[in-house]
């Protein structure tokens, strides 16, 4: 099956500034405020990506929808990055933590086994060295040539 990409698009700022029902201006001072970052054109024109209006669809639901000033907001984005961060960290140190708990579980394991067969080992040493010396006493409760018979006359 062909997989057919479609080629990342780019928006004028009139088209954003339709897009959400808001004034040009509006856009611009985000910008400014550095709450959103367009790419520019060799004419330097604004050029809005789709990561660019997500961005500034959540920039809009927070001043407008939440009444949150522009300083809550960039201090909202700052926090989410932290967050995401000490997200990737976090999971980071759990794999790693997961790692090493499977490496010190095979560990124990091995020693287990180990331990194991020498026990088993050590277990039929000792079965047969009491059967040796059970045997030996054996041998000699039976041994013909050790009696003496005594006849009557």
């Amino acid at each position: 099956m062909v997989k057919i990409r479609r080629k990342k698009g780019f928006f004028s700022i009139s088209a954003v500034a339709e897009m959400f029902s808001i004034h040009q201006q509006t856009i611009r001072l985000y910008e400014k405020e550095g709450l959103i970052n367009p790419k520019r054109s060799e004419g330097n024109t604004r050029m809005f990506t789709e990561d660019d209006i997500n961005r500034l669809e959540e920039v809009i639901y927070l001043t407008h929808q939440l009444g949150i000033n522009l300083a809550g907001v960039e201090m909202i984005f700052k926090l989410k990055k932290q967050i995401t961060k000490m997200q990737k960290e976090m999971n980071q140190l759990f794999e790693t933590t997961q790692e090493e708990l499977k490496k010190e579980g095979e560990r124990a394991a091995q020693t287990a086994q180990s331990s194991a067969k020498k026990l088993l080992k050590m277990s039929k040493n000792e079965a047969s060295k009491k059967d040796s010396t059970h045997r030996e006493k054996q041998s000699q409760i039976f041994d013909i040539d050790n009696w003496e018979i005594e006849y009557d006359e």
